[in-house]
């Protein structure tokens, strides 16, 4: 959420990083106006209790009762109290409904465009595979029994898959193999968090009320499965001060990842590119608002490494203006080359969101014992995300005799060489 004081103290600057966004600014002004509206209310409410105590401590001094007038009077002021406060709560509920829908400013870093046509590549590293005889997922994996997609698809439906054998146990070696990289020389804390929320930790997040239709719901209980862990981990510390001297905390959570996807149909619909149910390792951290872009490189780096020590191709791109997400101030997608697909797939989106998030859900720090508090900056990104990570190792795996060869760092964890 943004700061409604600076959004009347420098609209033009807001409206600006709106626009470049998509944003329709009409809101801006309806958001001043209802704050002009409320600031009325409660200039005319504390003029009516003072009024009111006014009265009632000059009986009070007297020592008397109030006469009948008086009596008629303080009932009226109190009635009239009693619906500027009826008023004022409408009017507050209206612009944090507003509040909630208006995304992060842009960093003055984020190249200005209408969508990704205007992202920038900033570099490519690592070799490309494109030999002729290396094949897609959806054909090679099928064919070594080790990736089921009819079986998927009669047990749930569409964009469900199943993992068998060696396949199973090369997916669960992958996210071993990222937690111990995370935990073990990047420090992260391990984080093992619910996969189901309440409303107020998706609206912290920013998934609501923005992507209600793309998360799952369960009706009876009002509890909301999570399409990322980050919707967690942002609400460890929500409506909490974090003492001082903890700064930074940076966390690491595997988890299963749950998204209906209606945004992107008929996108990625081969294969395991783009499904409903996923597990994604994924880093969060809070951090002190000078250091966070700072953090942001070191989690760009963090997500690179993996890839490296997977032996895979990466590419790191620049979300524009009209690309990067809604809680997102600047935003970098890391993309691995799989050979078979004949495509790049994004295994890592890893953004610096400002205090958008903690604003949200009122989570701040002290410096100081005795100063004043403040919102954090909260950083996120996955390091890194399946089942896209499992089908580049397939694919880049290949080799020429029809085996798959398994990355050196990941043996330990698989027991096995090739598949």
């Amino acid at each position: 959420m943004l700061d409604i004081k600076k959004i009347i103290e420098n609209k033009e600057f807001f409206s600006i990083g709106l626009s470049n966004r998509g944003y329709d600014v009409s809101n801006l002004d309806t958001i001043i106006n209802f704050d002009s509206k409320r600031r009325e209310y409660i200039k005319k409410g504390d003029k009516k209790r003072s009024e009111r105590n006014e009265i009632s401590k000059k009986i009070g001094l007297e020592k008397r009762k109030p006469t009948e007038s008086e009596t008629t009077y303080i009932k009226k002021l109190s009635e009239d109290l009693k619906s500027l406060d009826k008023n004022l709560s409408k009017i507050n509920i209206k612009i944090r409904e507003i509040m909630l829908e208006i995304p992060n400013i842009p960093n003055e870093q984020v190249p200005i465009g209408k969508d990704e046509s205007s992202n920038v590549v900033k570099d490519t590293k690592g070799y490309q595979r494109n030999e002729e005889f290396i094949k897609p997922h959806w054909d090679i994996g099928p064919e070594k029994d080790i990736l089921d997609l009819e079986a998927g698809a009669n047990i749930s439906g569409a964009r469900f898959f199943v993992l068998k054998g060696k396949g199973a146990k090369l997916h669960r070696a992958l996210m071993n193999w990222m937690m111990d990289v995370h935990t073990n020389e990047f420090g992260y804390t391990e984080i093992d968090p619910p996969y189901l929320v309440k409303k107020e930790t998706m609206i912290g997040s920013g998934n609501l009320p923005k992507f209600k239709d793309n998360l799952y719901r369960d009706d009876e209980t009002d509890l909301w499965l999570i399409p990322t862990a980050e919707v967690s981990l942002n609400g460890l510390h929500q409506g909490k001060i974090i003492p001082p001297n903890s700064l930074p905390l940076s966390y690491v959570a595997m988890t299963p990842s749950f998204r209906k996807e209606h945004a992107s149909a008929g996108r990625d619909i081969r294969g395991i590119k783009r499904v409903h149910q996923f597990y994604k390792v994924e880093m969060f951290r809070f951090v002190s608002p000078e250091t966070s872009m700072d953090y942001l490189e070191k989690m760009i780096k963090n997500a690179r490494v993996l890839c490296e020590r997977l032996e895979l191709s990466s590419k790191l791109i620049q979300l524009s203006t009209g690309d990067i997400g809604f809680q997102s101030a600047i935003t970098y997608d890391i993309e691995v080359w799989a050979p078979g697909s004949k495509e790049w797939l994004e295994v890592s989106s890893i953004s610096n969101c400002m205090d958008f998030q903690s604003r949200r859900n009122n989570t701040r720090f002290k410096e100081k014992q005795a100063s004043s508090t403040i919102f954090p900056h909260t950083l996120n990104g996955s390091g890194l995300a399946l089942p896209r990570i499992w089908v580049a190792i397939l694919e880049n795996g290949q080799q020429e005799d029809g085996t798959i060869k398994i990355p050196e760092v990941l043996i330990p964890y698989t027991g096995f060489k090739t598949i």
